[in-house]
């Protein structure tokens, strides 16, 4: 594959392209320079209904090539590989694409100043390669939906909250409703649990975001791009 060398010039922030529940299937592309790890990416994502595996990279450089040749919805990329790091190929999209795809960074690494660096050159999302398959398969389909999609470290590294703050996928979810302006009976009724329950995620969701009502979980949410 060719390199994409060349000076980095001024560009209008670039536009994300969205992606409608039910419509067509989420196009994928998966960069990392680990042969066992991409064929098991592969293969989890290319037997999940709504995702097509559009395109494989095996470092940063082959990455941008792949991605201008297939145009995916989003892109799985490693942080830290040979031959050209996730980072950087980040960094080149943002500078390159009026529209590009969105772009998950899925790595080992956890320390700020990884997560910082890949945030800061334009990742959508930062999760950890221990991550669920099922939370993977959900952070495809949020990213292309236009949603963003923060690990526990990555949202940690953000707020200055301890690492082990971890939002679980109830916490998000009522956390998602209540930005949404439902009560906790309606966020109640809406997950089918009960208003105490609600509350006691609520309480949980605060501490972990370290704040003390719900208007300011609500904009941290958003801030954070939890919502």
């Amino acid at each position: 594959m060719s390199s994409t060398g060349g000076a980095a010039v001024e560009r209008p922030e670039p536009a994300v392209r969205g992606h409608a529940p039910g419509g067509p299937a989420v196009r994928a592309v998966v960069v990392d320079d680990h042969p066992v790890v991409r064929d098991g990416l592969v293969a989890m994502l290319g037997s999940e209904p709504g995702i097509e595996v559009v395109g494989i990279a095996q470092d940063g450089r082959e990455a941008l090539v792949e991605i201008a040749e297939t145009d995916p919805d989003v892109v799985l990329m490693d942080l830290r590989m040979p031959g050209g790091g996730g980072t950087e190929s980040i960094r080149a999209l943002r500078e390159r694409d009026r529209v590009r795809p969105r772009i998950l960074v899925l790595t080992t690494y956890d320390t700020d100043r990884d997560i910082r660096s890949a945030l800061e050159a334009g990742a959508d999302g930062f999760l950890l390669k221990d991550t669920r398959r099922d939370d993977v398969i959900r952070a495809v389909h949020d990213l292309a939906g236009g949603r963003a999609v923060l690990a526990p470290a990555a949202l940690a590294a953000l707020t200055g909250a301890d690492a082990r703050a971890e939002l679980s996928a109830r916490e998000i979810e009522v956390l998602r409703l209540v930005a949404d302006g439902c009560t906790n009976r309606a966020v109640a009724n809406r997950l089918g649990i009960g208003e105490a329950t609600v509350k006691t995620h609520l309480v949980h969701v605060y501490e972990k975001l370290g704040v003390g009502d719900r208007a300011s979980a609500v904009r941290t949410a958003w801030e954070l791009g939890l919502v």
